[in-house]
């Protein structure tokens, strides 16, 4: 395992930890909730769901957070205002804990926030994400919201090299900062199976130069490789998925971004097998300095 030599940043949200050297502090895991065709979604542009089945996949996750002590936190994912706010009432309303807010359409986004400042939730929030395509309106929509934490997306077309990551966080990082994000997630952004190496090798650089903590959803790798269940089948696919999201944690990663929530019972045992083995490599000092 790994050791930084520089000083690593670890931010509070809501009350979660999150970031430091790898076995300090247990890994954040994310699941995703609401997203396009979720079958507990009846009318997305609404946000008309089955209040129980999700009330369930929440306790299901936070049931082995607690097990396993990793953060259980819910990326809320949507496609219009008006089911964003019945998404964050019902999820605000059955954890305590922080959650992201997720969306294709800034516009959403925005009048996720806007609601938030309104209910007195923004410091619950976890804004996802920024990148170089983000426009000055979301920017002053953080500023005046009051949004502190946010995730950075590294996004770039030079997919294959890893410097191309870290020189997005030199672009966006101080944008972040002026728009009042100072809890700053760094996403190192993985699309395809071919990006998971260097988007890992960037989560090593980053946190070696700036000490931000890092993570990424590693889930894209698999949702995106056409083809993947025909040639080895539903459980060939889970086994895939499952390497993936481990890929970043043994990188040293702070977060992974999962999927779909229901993934939880097999991320947890899995991310928590390692974060044991890191604690006690810690504790030994059988680490690697870089």
């Amino acid at each position: 395992m790994y050791r930084f030599k520089t000083s690593q940043k670890t931010f509070e949200i809501a009350g979660v930890k999150v970031g430091g050297q790898p076995g300090e502090l247990p890994t954040v895991l994310v699941g995703s909730m609401f997203y396009s065709r979720h079958r507990i979604v009846t009318d997305e542009k609404k946000g008309i769901f089955d209040t129980d089945a999700a009330e369930a996949l929440i306790q299901k996750q936070a049931e082995l957070g607690e097990k396993t002590r990793n953060p259980a936190l819910i990326d809320i994912i949507s496609s219009s205002p008006e089911a964003v706010i019945r998404y964050i009432d019902f999820v605000a309303g059955i954890t305590d804990r922080p959650f992201l807010i997720d969306s294709a359409s800034p516009a959403v986004k925005i009048a996720a926030i806007d609601y938030a400042k309104e209910t007195g939730l923004e410091k619950r929030i976890i804004y996802n994400s920024i990148s170089v395509e983000t426009k000055e309106d979301e920017f002053l929509a953080l500023k005046r919201n009051g949004i502190e934490a946010g995730i950075l997306l590294t996004y770039t077309k030079d997919l294959m090299r890893s410097r191309a990551r870290e020189e997005m966080v030199e672009i966006l990082a101080p944008k972040m900062e002026e728009a009042g994000i100072t809890k700053i997630l760094v996403d190192t952004f993985v699309m395809d199976v071919p990006c998971l190496t260097p988007s890992n090798k960037a989560t090593l650089e980053i946190k070696s130069h700036t000490g931000l903590p890092c993570g990424t959803a590693a889930h894209n790798a698999i949702s995106t490789w056409n083809g993947l269940k025909k040639m080895l089948g539903k459980e060939g696919v889970k086994a895939a998925d499952l390497t993936a999201s481990l890929m970043p944690v043994f990188s040293g990663a702070d977060y992974i971004l999962y999927g779909p929530v229901e993934g939880c019972e097999y991320v947890f045992p899995a991310v928590f097998t390692v974060n044991t083995s890191y604690r006690y490599a810690a504790r030994m000092k059988e680490t690697i300095e870089i």
